[in-house]
C-alpha cells in the first residue's frame, strides 16, 4: 500500500466495483429468501397455466428415471448369462440393452426440451408482469429505489429463476426418484451390500458439505478481489489524467499490487481446494468399489447374490450417490431463486400510480396554485403556502438557486407527485379530477437532459403524437429549427439513433425534443432548463425554436440561464420554498432585491 509520504494514508482504500465470473457462482455466498413459503406459493401459481407441460415433464422424468434404473439391471442379466455360458440369449439382452440406451436418449432429450420450455414461459409470463408493473410504478418509488437495483430484479432475479426452473426442477424430481428406484432395487437385490454401500454414500455427502463450506469462503473471496482488481484497472484507466496530473502513479501502483498479491494467495489456496474435490470423490468411489467387489465377491462365492449383481451395484452405487449430491448443490441454487422471487414479487406487489379522475382537460390551459405545501420526505417541507397562477398564453418563468423547490412545482403539476395540502388547478378544476392521461396528454416538457429513444428520428418525432401525419411532422420540425439539421443526416427522418441518442449532438437532441413537443400541440408547455447544456450559437437556434413553441401557450419556464427569461411575462423567484419576488424583468431589476443580486452575479461578476 501507498505510504503517507506519497499522499495517501495506509489504510486508503478505493471504491470498488464487485465483479466475477459466472464460473464461481456455485461457490457465492446463498442469498435466502425472508419469506419462502409465501414466495414459493406465489411463484406455483405461474404454473397453474402450464398444467399440460408439467404433466408431460413430469412423465418424462420418470420415464428417464425407470430407464436409468432398469440399465444396470439388463447388464446384470446379460453378465450373468456370459458366466452361465447361455450365449444364444445374449443377442436378444444386448438388443433390449441398446433399446432402452435409445429410449434413455430420447426421453433425456425431451425432458431437457420441456424443462427449457416450461422456464422460458413461466419466465415470460413473470418478466411480462413485472415490466407492466415498472412502467406504472409511481415517480416516488422511482426516484427513491436505485434504477440499477430495479433493473437488476428484471435481468438478474428473473434470470435465475429462469435457470432454476430449466436446471432444478427437473433435476430435483429426477433425483428424488432416482435415490427412491435405486435403493429399493438394491435392497431388492441384496439388502446387506446395500446397507454397505450406503457408508460411500454418508462419506460422499459428509465431505461434500465439509469442502463445500470452505471452497465456497476462498471463492467467495477470489471472486470479491477479481471485482476489486477489475474496478482499480478500470477506475485508473478513465480517471488516468488525474492520476497522471497529481503525480500518483507510484501510489495507485502499490495499491493495485496489494490487491493483485492477495489475489493471487486466495486464488491459489481455492485452486487447490477446488482441484482436490475430484481426487477425494475419486478416493470414495474407488473405496465404494471395493466393498462392493469384496463383500459382493464374498456374497457371489457364497450363492447369496450373482456377479452379475455386484456388476449392477457398482453401477447403482454411482446412481445413488450423485443425486444426494446434485439436490444438496440445487438448494443453495433453489434458495438464490426464491430471493430473487422475492425481490421481483416485492415490486410486483408496489402500488400502482394513481391515475384517478374523470374530468377532461377542456379549457385554455390556466394553472392555478394555491396554498400548496409539499414535501418529499416526511418533516424536511420543499414547497411553503406556494401560489401562483399562470394565465393563458403566458409565460413564467422560475428562478432561484440549486434546491429552491422550481422542479418540484412541475413535478406536482405533473401529478408525479400529490400535494400535501393545497390545490392545483387546469381551469378551475383541481388536477386530482382531471384523467391523468388527458392532464399529460396535454401538456409537455423539455427538460435539460434530453431523453431520446433507439429507434428512427421519425418515430422520436411521433412519440407523443403516433397519428400525426409527415406533413404535420414536417411543420413541427421547420418551426423546431431542426428540420435543416435532420435532412443532413444519413437517411434523414430514418435515421436510427443510438442509445439516448448518443450519435447526436447535444443541441440537435434539444432541437429533437423541441419538435417532439411541437407535435404533441400541447395547451401547457413546460421548459426545464432547456438551454443550459449548448453554446451561445445553437442556443440562439433553440430560443428562437422555444419562442415559436411558446406562442399562444401557458408555459412555465424554470431557468438558470437568466438571459433566456428576459421577456417573460412574469418572472418568479423562489428561495428555499417559497415565493420571494414577483414581476417582469424590469421591474424585478428596479426592486434590486433577490432577483438583483442574481442578475449582477450571474452578468456582472459581483459577489452576493
Amino acid at each position: 500500500m501507498a505510504d503517507k509520504s506519497k499522499g495517501i494514508p495506509n489504510n486508503f482504500k478505493m471504491p470498488m466495483r464487485r465483479g466475477g465470473g459466472a464460473a464461481m457462482r456455485a461457490m457465492m455466498t446463498v442469498e435466502k429468501p425472508h419469506n419462502m413459503l409465501s414466495t414459493l406459493s406465489r411463484l406455483m401459481k405461474y404454473f397453474k397455466n402450464q398444467r399440460l407441460m408439467l404433466i408431460m415433464l413430469f412423465a418424462a422424468v420418470i420415464f428417464v428415471v425407470i430407464c436409468n434404473v432398469v440399465m444396470p439391471a439388463i447388464q446384470s442379466e446379460a453378465i450373468d448369462l456370459i458366466a452361465e455360458r447361455q450365449f444364444g440369449k445374449i443377442p436378444a439382452i444386448l438388443m433390449i440393452m441398446l433399446a432402452t440406451a435409445l429410449l434413455l436418449s430420447l426421453g433425456t432429450l425431451f425432458q431437457q426440451l420441456l424443462s427449457r420450455t416450461l422456464s422460458q414461459r413461466i419466465v415470460g409470463l413473470m418478466r411480462e408482469d413485472l415490466f407492466d408493473r415498472i412502467v406504472n410504478l409511481p415517480i416516488r418509488y422511482i426516484d427513491n429505489h436505485p434504477h440499477g437495483d430495479i433493473m437488476s430484479r428484471m435481468t438478474n432475479d428473473v434470470e435465475n429463476i429462469s435457470n432454476t426452473v430449466s436446471q432444478s426442477f427437473s433435476s430435483l424430481v429426477s433425483g428424488v426418484f432416482t435415490i427412491i428406484g435405486t435403493v429399493g432395487i438394491m435392497f431388492w437385490y441384496c439388502p446387506r451390500l446395500a446397507l454397505l454401500s450406503c457408508i460411500t454414500v454418508i462419506l460422499t455427502v459428509l465431505v461434500t458439505k465439509f469442502m463445500s463450506k470452505h471452497m465456497r469462503r476462498f471463492f467467495t473471496k477470489r471472486q470479491e478481489l477479481l471485482g476489486e482488481l477489475n474496478s482499480a484497472v478500470e477506475e485508473n484507466v478513465v480517471g488516468y489524467k488525474t492520476v497522471a496530473a497529481y503525480n500518483k502513479q507510484e501510489a495507485v501502483i502499490d495499491d493495485f499490487n496489494s490487491t493483485s498479491d492477495e489475489l493471487t494467495r486466495v486464488g491459489i489456496v481455492a485452486e487447490i481446494l477446488g482441484g482436490s474435490m475430484g481426487p477425494i470423490m475419486n478416493l470414495i468411489n474407488n473405496l465404494g468399489f471395493i466393498i462392493i467387489a469384496a463383500f459382493g465377491g464374498y456374497f457371489a462365492l457364497h450363492g447369496i447374490i450373482s456377479i452379475g449383481v455386484i456388476s449392477a451395484f457398482i453401477v447403482y452405487a454411482k446412481q445413488f450417490g450423485r443425486p444426494i449430491n446434485e439436490i444438496a448443490n440445487l438448494y443453495g441454487q433453489i434458495q438464490t431463486a426464491l430471493a430473487g422471487a422475492e425481490r421481483v414479487f416485492a415490486v410486483m406487489d408496489v402500488e400502482s400510480e394513481d391515475k384517478s379522475g374523470s374530468r377532461e382537460m377542456d379549457g385554455e390551459g390556466v394553472v392555478t396554485f394555491k396554498d400548496v405545501n409539499f414535501s418529499y420526505y416526511e418533516g424536511k417541507q420543499v414547497l411553503y403556502d406556494f401560489n401562483l397562477e399562470v394565465r393563458s398564453g403566458h409565460k413564467v418563468a422560475l428562478v432561484g438557486a440549486t434546491g429552491s423547490g422550481k422542479t418540484t412545482v412541475v413535478n406536482l403539476l405533473m401529478r408525479f407527485y400529490d400535494v400535501d395540502s393545497g390545490e392545483i388547478m387546469v381551469d378551475g378544476v383541481n388536477i386530482k379530477d382531471i384523467k391523468c392521461d388527458d392532464l399529460r396528454r396535454g401538456t409537455a416538457i423539455v427538460l435539460q437532459d434530453t431523453v431520446l429513444f433507439s429507434d428512427t428520428v421519425r418515430n422520436n418525432l411521433k412519440y407523443a403524437n403516433p397519428d400525426a401525419t409527415d406533413e404535420e411532422m414536417e411543420r413541427a420540425a421547420e418551426m423546431s429549427n431542426c428540420r435543416r439539421m435532420i435532412s443532413r443526416l444519413p437517411n434523414g427522418y430514418d435515421t436510427e439513433l443510438t442509445e439516448s441518442g448518443c450519435n447526436l449532438s447535444q443541441g440537435q437532441r434539444q432541437l429533437l425534443s423541441i419538435g417532439r413537443a411541437f407535435l404533441a400541440n400541447p395547451k401547457i408547455l413546460i421548459l426545464d432548463e432547456a438551454t443550459s447544456s449548448v453554446d451561445t450559437r445553437t442556443e440562439k437556434r433553440i430560443q428562437d425554436a422555444m419562442t415559436n413553441l411558446m406562442k399562444d401557450r401557458t408555459s412555465i419556464i424554470i431557468a438558470h440561464r437568466l438571459s433566456t427569461i428576459r421577456d417573460a411575462d412574469l418572472i418568479v423567484v423562489m428561495d428555499k420554498g417559497r415565493i420571494v419576488e414577483t414581476g417582469n424583468h424590469d421591474e424585478l431589476i428596479a426592486k434590486k432585491g433577490r432577483y438583483f443580486e442574481l442578475y449582477m452575479t450571474q452578468f456582472e461578476g459581483n459577489a452576493i
